[in-house]
């Protein structure tokens, strides 16, 4: 196939259908997965010759090789991996139960790092290929009633960060998107929340939890628009580890960058006494 294929998890709705819409008009093809056969059933009459959908949850860990290698088989070859699929999670750190937590991280952390370890031997074979990791603004800054989700994001960031050093050498790129908040049903049917609620955090994380609860299909983020930067930031060849999306994340990680310098400089100092 001449066409480059892109492998993006999690595209029934949201920033995964926008981008697979996005690169399917670009006459690209989209491998896709969904969660539900009468999902990919729709995908596949709706798609035919443009995109293929599959049955995966990215937190079924054994069955993801075998999606990829029987990927491979077919098409020869990914291009271009999104990992898209992901839950979000509120609530303060001490109101989340353990299960919550592995449930978060399953989705947002081993999932795709699972993904990404299944098809990078793939993209090494051929010294070419690009992972697109979509983070968040709350991947670099932490926000008092998200903690569980930022750690999951922190994570993700964390090991992407030393991927894109470790693939670079090889043909491989690596983006991380770090978007704000967007209209999709992030703030909806897609996030946790803890069942307890601890009185002493109503100011901080209760606050946080009512601001999600009222901005549901309100948020300033498009979707659509963003499919179209990332689809634009890939093909032009870009270079740049992140990708903010929104104006909201341009402030949020202005704010981490300047928290940093700001304790660097007040510690250089007592930090330069550690050392002999």
């Amino acid at each position: 196939m001449n066409k480059k294929i892109w492998f993006i998890t999690g595209i029934s709705s949201g920033l995964g259908k926008a981008l697979a819409d996005a690169v399917i008009r670009s006459n690209e093809f989209v491998i896709g997965t969904f969660r539900k056969n009468s999902e990919v059933e729709a995908f596949n009459t709706l798609y035919q010759n443009k995109g293929k959908g599959v049955l995966l949850d990215i937190t079924d860990m054994d069955k993801i090789d075998a999606v990829i290698q029987e990927i491979v088989t077919e098409f020869g070859q990914i291009d271009v991996l999104v990992n898209n699929a992901g839950i979000g999670y509120s609530g303060a750190v001490e109101e989340a139960s353990i299960d919550d937590v592995r449930k978060v991280f399953e989705a947002n952390f081993f999932g795709a790092l699972k993904m990404t370890q299944a098809v990078l031997p793939h993209m090494r074979s051929k010294k070419k290929g690009h992972i697109i990791q979509i983070s968040s603004h709350a991947g670099v800054k932490a926000f008092a009633g998200f903690g569980i989700y930022n750690a999951s994001k922190f994570a993700l960031e964390g090991f992407s960060e030393a991927l894109a050093q470790e693939v670079k050498p090889l043909g491989i790129g690596l983006t991380l998107v770090e978007p704000g908040p967007f209209r999709t049903n992030f703030a909806g049917r897609s996030l946790m929340r803890s069942e307890k609620q601890i009185s002493d955090y109503q100011d901080t994380a209760g606050n946080f939890r009512t601001k999600l609860d009222g901005v549901h299909n309100k948020q300033e983020g498009d979707p659509i628009k963003a499919a179209k930067i990332i689809l634009q930031h890939i093909n032009s060849g870009s270079e740049t580890l992140r990708l903010p999306l929104g104006s909201i994340p341009i402030k949020t990680i202005g704010m981490k960058i300047e928290s940093l310098q700001s304790d660097l400089d007040s510690n250089k100092e007592l930090a330069m006494k550690a050392v002999y």
